[in-house]
């Protein structure tokens, strides 16, 4: 919500923030108070009188009114420029009549330990104050009995309970039959496990009681004392002497949501660890209970706002148990604060004042309505020069910086092998992942049994089988320990045995049945991997529109009331992969200002999708079509002399710039292998120089590798880079890349020689195969990108086609929306984190699959700006770590339902990270959302928030202005300067610039007037939609420079945090039938055998994955 604006504030001074009643009693709040709210003040002076003050009394225990949170927000709260807040001293409270207590105009009012509920009751008749939260109904808050009753009048779910009042007037209710494993009261039974309560709210002493199957006993629940909220007690009997509530135990996942209410509109939920799971309180570095953030859903907010206003409540606390699909409320806690949000404290100071003004500001005769939400409504200019609302957001985003992912395959026919596949279901589908740490102890178990039998045999065959058995016991054997996120086997069955290829002799083949046995490790997301992650979600936050009011010294705020007001529909998807989920949660962190560890946000955030292909793949598993072009691309890149001009028809037929580049780079791909192979040869010998030396016997490398360590992952690519016949298996060039990319990037202070030229050689052959494995002409690389992700592509039409239906979500409160345009409209933003394969073949889908086809057309009919992205990306060489494709639905509410141009489609596209030396050749595209060359001069309509944000020197500015870029800079851990300097490119945008509303405003900034201090860098006057911030970048542009990282826990020595490329963008003037068309027609493509030869079965309906 924003602030009225207050012509009177500067010249009046801080409010007046009173203690007492008495003026000699009054305390002007300490300075810090008065600078850290200066984002309210106004620069204007008047003349005008001072105006009547609305007294807003704070009445309660002095534990709680000098708590921090309340503290903080009464420090908002006085900022109001007509609201005066005075704080009842304990001592008036506990020991002077009502009728000495201070005035006020509304009460805040609570019971806590010790508060006189009657007197404040009391004081309330005789003053007749407006009550945030209702005095009367705060006795049945301290009542189970009473909160059970009112939850069920109010068609709220709650667990299924009997009431055992141990009351000699009512000695029908008191029917209480114990069993062994159950309890039964009043005819109802329970079976252990079931849950007893204390009836009276103030006691926290709840039993859980256990069946006797898990070891019978109970868990006792107290109030929180230092490090434990509960204990096990062997005791398996029922309490025997005062009143309970026995309830049906609700299995969570081990968290219990706590959700806050500021009126029936807003609410912030937080889940913790259930204090029933093991007692132990988890605290954070500060000695703070880990609490991190969820979102609720519709059913969820509706019961918010059904406490809320049935228990008369503005501030109100209750609690959410998870279970079964459905959310049981088992706790209403009455007036309760979030803990260390300032968002929170923002939000909650900012409606608590409009709903002071709203009621009282017309009996006090005060100038004052409810402000224009100016960064509630996600309104943009688009390029066209009309306003247009943002409906929908779909972004598929790569994974983050990681670790070598390293690989083995070998083939097996043992018994044993076959046993374990048979164990765990491999005959049902005919392949098997094994991750959990009991299956990888058997795989290790039966390649020690193994070794232990081929001791004594030595010829060729078995020693070949030898070595790859024991690279499989060293790396399961590797950690000390199992986890399925750094380590799996992957065993898939063969019916003939392994196909004979090229590289093999075929008299070493056997016939018969075999297993074709994968073990994958390495590919973890680096400390790199999470922080450019978290930025990008940061920069992605400020592409929604908003944060032009008092947040504006705090980007992406626009995203941030959409969200706490319930009106940000959101889901995080990713593929089963740890790297891949964790860049989701990092992002996730990121997007919506969270605090805290990744884990927690994983868990409650992030979705996983690794159902029916829709972000997995199994990369073992290639189609025909795959073989084929693999078998191709091998064929091509064996033979001994310069690329022909037949070799470029071949592999080129694309016509792509960065291909045709790489391959004159190039030139001739055995020499140039030839050259790779003695550089990696150079380089273990290198390693293991500085092995030998003393010097070196601790050096830790970048994410605690060691140099043996690295060395082993260099001497397999040696091994396997040149197999035994001579020639070169290019089916390794990708994985050489990866490796050289991540010790230029992270452990280049080595000093490791030729490096570099290691680095340059085989991105030239990366850069020619990783894209061709993908389809070497348009038809493969459609047929490929089918195969590989027509499930996403579904899955974008249906949240498309679901934006603009009906949906079954809370609206907001007609008083509350008041001033915004579309009160009952969301924002949907659907994110899809996944790996390589994915991104490729979804562009490819875009680029060959006929959105606007520009090859069939004369000059005249082609769409240029289609043209000119199709020449942008045939220039990208590599689809890099945090690529982004970015779709961007908006509904013109002017135009007509029926209307083409109602809807209006963007697509967006960023190669993600920067490569090692890149710049001077790095692509370049229009910029981020350019406008239109034929509205190039329209001007926008006065007082439109385009129009706010216009500067004069706005229409000068060219669209790719070029901008200096600081590539990267050490990482050193445990110096954290500034984070993240990051620069916007100027060009148009969504979202107008938040220095020039400020100004029009009048509004005052200083670093000390924020939440966050240290993220404000400086404002100075700069171009439209181009600011530049220390931590947060504006509109999803964002250069990132370098970070440190406060904590990188196994992380020594310097590293480097590479730059992410700005979004481009591709198209801006798509309509939404045109998408929906292409969309229709690539799923019927898909799935015609005529169009396409090899479907897979990964075309299963996915309307199963709308949540």
């Amino acid at each position: 919500m924003s602030e009225p604006n207050s012509p009177g504030e500067s010249r009046r001074g801080a409010p007046r923030f009173f203690v007492g009643c008495e003026d000699d009693e009054s305390e002007v709040l300490e300075d810090s108070m008065r600078t850290d709210m200066e984002l309210y003040e106004d620069d204007e002076d008047t003349d005008s009188p001072p105006e009547r003050q609305i007294m807003v009394g704070i009445c309660c225990m002095m534990k709680k009114s000098k708590s921090k949170p309340m503290t903080q927000i009464l420090e908002r709260l006085c900022r109001f420029e007509y609201i005066t807040v005075v704080i009842f001293p304990e001592d008036v409270i506990l020991n002077e009549p009502v009728d000495k207590w201070p005035l006020c105009d509304c009460l805040i009012s609570f019971h806590s330990k010790g508060f006189p509920l009657d007197k404040a009751v009391s004081y309330a008749k005789l003053r007749n104050p407006l009550l945030i939260n209702d005095l009367n109904m705060q006795y049945y808050i301290q009542d189970r009995r009473e909160v059970y009753r009112i939850l069920q009048e109010e068609g709220i779910d709650l667990p299924r309970y009997a009431v055992l009042n141990r009351d000699p007037d009512k000695p029908d209710e008191c029917n209480l039959v114990e069993g062994e494993d159950h309890v039964e009261v009043n005819g109802e039974i329970f079976q252990k496990p079931f849950v007893e309560k204390p009836v009276c709210a103030e006691d926290h002493n709840v039993y859980i009681y256990y069946p006797t199957s898990a070891g019978g006993g109970s868990q006792r629940l107290f109030r929180k004392i230092g490090s434990r909220s509960s204990v096990y007690s062997p005791e398996s009997s029922v309490r025997k002497t005062g009143s309970y509530i026995y309830e049906e135990f609700m299995p969570t996942d081990g968290t219990d949501v706590k959700v806050y209410t500021v009126g029936p509109d807003y609410a912030h939920a937080e889940a913790r660890k259930s204090p029933a799971l093991d007692g132990k309180v988890e605290r954070d570095s500060e000695g703070k209970e880990v609490r991190y953030p969820v979102m609720l859903s519709a059913m969820e907010k509706l019961v918010a706002r059904k406490v809320c206003l049935a228990f008369k409540q503005t501030v109100c606390g209750f609690d959410l148990l998870r279970a079964n699909g459905h959310s049981y409320v088992c706790d209403v806690n009455g007036f309760s604060f979030v803990k260390n949000s300032m968002k929170y404290y923002d939000d909650c100071a900012k409606i608590l004042g409009n709903i002071v003004m709203r009621e009282l500001a017309p009996q006090f005769q005060i100038p004052w309505s409810i402000p224009t939400e100016a960064e509630d409504i996600p309104i943009v200019p688009t390029t066209s020069g009309t306003m247009m609302e943002l409906r929908c957001v779909i972004a598929v985003i790569r994974h983050g910086d990681r670790t070598p992912k390293q690989k083995m395959k070998m083939e097996v026919r043992n018994p044993m092998f076959f046993d374990l596949f048979e164990k765990y279901g491999g005959y049902k589908t005919g392949k098997l992942k094994l991750k959990k740490p009991k299956q990888l102890q058997e795989v290790l178990d039966i390649t020690r049994q193994l070794l232990a039998e081929l001791g004594q045999h030595n010829d060729c065959e078995i020693e070949e089988k030898k070595s790859k058995l024991e690279q499989l016991k060293t790396v399961l054997e590797m950690y000390g320990h199992f986890s399925g996120i750094n380590r799996k086997v992957q065993l898939t069955y063969l019916p003939h045995g392994q196909p004979k290829t090229s590289s093999e002799e075929e008299d070493t083949r056997k016939e018969g049945p075999s297993l074709l046995l994968v073990l994958k490790w390495g590919g973890e997301l680096t400390p790199a991997g999470r922080v450019q992650a978290e930025e990008l979600g940061r920069a992605f936050r400020c592409m929604y529109p908003g944060g032009q009011g008092d947040y504006a010294g705090f980007p992406g705020c626009g995203l941030l009331r959409l969200h706490s007001t319930y009106r940000h529909d959101l889901k995080i998807y990713a593929s089963d992969e740890g790297r891949v989920q964790m860049t989701a949660a990092a992002f996730a962190k990121g997007l919506l200002a969270l605090e805290g560890e990744l884990t927690p946000i994983l868990v409650q955030m992030v979705k996983s999708a690794n159902m029916n292909g829709l972000l997995d793949n199994d990369s073992d598993s290639l189609s025909s079509c795959q073989h084929r072009v693999k078998a191709r691309l091998h064929e091509i890149l064996q033979k001994d002399r310069d690329f022909t001009d037949e070799d470029y028809d071949r592999l080129a037929p694309t016509c792509s710039a960065s291909l045709v580049n790489s391959m004159k780079i190039v030139q001739n791909p055995v020499a140039t292998c030839d050259q790779v192979y003695a550089l990696i040869q150079s380089l273990t010998s290198q390693i293991r120089k500085r092995m030998e030396d003393p010097k070196s016997a601790d050096l830790q490398l970048y994410h605690s590798e060691t140099l043996e360590l690295m060395l082993q992952r260099w001497s397999k690519l040696e091994r396997d880079f040149r197999m035994k016949n001579g020639r070169y298996d290019i089916s390794k060039i990708p994985d050489i890349y990866d490796c050289v990319k991540y010790d230029v990037i992270h452990n280049a202070t080595l000093g490791l020689e030729d490096t570099l030229e290691l680095f340059r050689l085989s991105r030239a052959l990366a850069d020619i195969v990783i894209p061709q494995e993908y389809g070497i002409n348009k038809v493969e690389k459609l047929d490929i990108a089918y195969a590989y992700c027509l499930p996403l592509v579904r899955k974008i039409q249906l949240d498309l086609q679901r934006t603009h239906e009906d949906e079954s979500v809370n609206k907001l409160h007609p008083l509350y929306s008041r001033g915004v345009m579309s009160p009952g409209r969301h924002v949907r933003t659907r994110l899809y984190f996944t790996s390589e394969s994915h991104v490729h073949s979804l562009l490819s889908i875009f680029r060959y699959g006929g959105l606007l086809d520009v090859s069939n057309q004369t000059s005249e009919e082609k769409d240029q700006q289609w043209k000119r992205a199709m020449d942008y990306l045939s220039a990208v060489s590599e689809l890099n770590y945090m690529t982004q494709i970015v779709i961007m639905l908006y509904e013109d509410n002017n135009k007509d339902l029926t209307s083409e141009e109602r809807f209006h489609v963007e697509l967006h596209f960023s190669p993600g990270v920067k490569g090692v030396e890149e710049e001077e050749n790095a692509p370049t595209g229009f910029g981020f959302r350019p406008a239109s060359a034929e509205n190039g001069q329209k001007q926008p309509d006065p007082g439109s928030l385009e129009d706010l944000s216009r500067d004069e020197t706005d229409r000068a500015v060219p669209l790719s202005e070029p901008i200096t870029i600081q590539r990267r800079s050490p990482l050193i851990r445990s110096q954290c300067a500034g984070l993240f300097s990051t620069t916007v490119l100027g060009g148009s945008s969504s979202a107008p610039n938040l220095q020039d509303y400020a100004r029009a405003h009048r509004k005052k900034f200083s670093t000390g007037s924020l939440s966050y201090k240290d993220e404000l860098l400086s404002m100075p006057a700069v171009k439209r939609f181009s600011v530049s911030f220390a931590k947060h970048p504006t509109n999803g542009l964002m250069c990132l420079r370098a970070s440190c990282l406060s904590s990188a826990a196994g992380f020594e020595g310097c590293s480097m945090v590479p730059s992410i490329y700005p979004l481009e963008t591709l198209h801006n003037s798509l309509s939404l039938k045109q998408v929906n068309e292409f969309l229709t027609g690539v799923c019927e493509s898909a799935g015609d055998p005529h169009t396409r030869t090899t479907r897979g079965q990964k075309q299963t309906c996915i309307s199963c994955y709308y949540f």
